[in-house]
């Protein structure tokens, strides 16, 4: 049995066996269910007691599913025809909040973290610009010379409703078969309720197979991104604003802060996007931002726009949070839920 989405959905027995599954590349699809009382027998015992949160994995179309009370929170893409994985987002009324492609810059994708670096001894090579990679770049269904794939998925088992975690593993590899670096990304999942959402996120590399170089300049790197879909942009009447209350690319591109939040009304609902970068970061540390729609932290200034090296076997990584909420910056609370995430305190809603 399928959801509208095309992704399977478990029933009765099979839905008490869905708590936790490893996914590898051609693996089985996973889901994984939080925040029920207890598991009934059948799915008519079930009626009105959703899942908190699921996710639905299928590694056949290179796509998972966040579920929240029965909403999509994001999309996952992870195929083989994807060069970057990366998550499209979506708000708490289910209004699409990232945009997986946009011209002039198809090499944006939607929330996605990725960078230009070179391993010793080969070529330097963006994974930024992964897109334009293709081995024949007159076929649109060529492969990509460089590329980061995804290779398993991890979902943990449910300690308390209303949260999740769940843990991935990733390839930065070069002319289809040379690794670079090994990635790890860990999501841990809150369900805010009335639809809004929390995503902590810690982002992690590591130079397994040499020394790695990075490279990019102050801008073109995903540390990482969002990009907005054009309604909500500030083009399109929404509003950017930062946690020293400077608002709008004007004001906020390449300054200092802690937080960074895009909202606007669109069919008349408003509604936003935070991020937040955790104190275990280096700080202070600039924001890039643009009105039609990109925004994200950079690193700390001697790492950002400068080259630096990880001897082989060292990492670096990055943490944040992703704050999907109702309201504008203000009725979001998100200069408070930013503190509370600092401080340990931020929890799910109750069932």
């Amino acid at each position: 049995m399928k959801d509208s989405l095309g992704m399977p959905v478990f029933l009765g027995q099979d839905r008490r066996r869905a708590i936790r599954f490893l996914v590898g590349a051609g693996g089985v699809a996973a889901l994984a269910l939080v925040g029920l009382a207890g598991w009934p027998a059948s799915a008519e015992e079930s009626t009105g007691a959703a899942a908190r949160l699921m996710v639905q994995d299928d590694p056949k179309a290179g796509r998972a599913v966040l579920l929240v009370r029965g909403k999509t929170a994001w999309v996952y893409r992870y195929g083989n025809e994807v060069d970057l994985p990366h998550y499209i987002l979506f708000s708490p009324t289910g209004q699409q909040l990232t945009i997986e492609q946009a011209e002039p810059y198809p090499h944006h994708r939607s929330f996605w973290f990725a960078d230009m670096v070179q391993l010793a001894g080969e070529r330097p090579a963006s994974f930024y610009n992964a897109w334009y990679s293709r081995v024949d770049k007159n076929d649109p269904r060529s492969p990509f010379k460089d590329r980061i794939r995804h290779l398993k998925l991890t979902v943990e088992q449910p300690t308390g409703q209303g949260s999740l975690v769940i843990h991935k593993e990733l390839l930065w590899e070069i002319d289809q078969q040379k690794p670079v670096l090994d990635e790890q990304r860990t999501m841990k999942v809150l369900d805010l309720g009335d639809g809004e959402y929390f995503l902590d996120i810690v982002f992690t590399l590591r130079a397994s197979y040499g020394e790695v170089t990075f490279l990019s300049d102050a801008s073109h790197y995903a540390w990482p991104y969002l990009r907005m879909t054009p309604e909500f942009s500030v083009q399109k009447g929404g509003v950017i604003t930062n946690s020293e209350g400077q608002v709008n690319q004007k004001e906020t591109d390449m300054q200092v802060a802690k937080w960074v939040d895009y909202s606007n009304t669109v069919a008349g609902r408003t509604e936003g996007v935070a991020v937040f970068s955790h104190s275990d970061n280096e700080h202070p540390h600039r924001w890039l931002t643009r009105d039609y729609g990109t925004f994200g932290p950079r690193r700390a200034d001697e790492k950002n726009g400068k080259k630096f090296t990880l001897k082989q076997g060292e990492t670096i990584k990055t943490r944040i949070g992703v704050l999907v909420h109702k309201g504008d910056v203000q009725q979001g609370r998100v200069a408070q839920r930013y503190q509370q995430y600092l401080d340990g305190t931020l929890r799910p809603a109750s069932p």
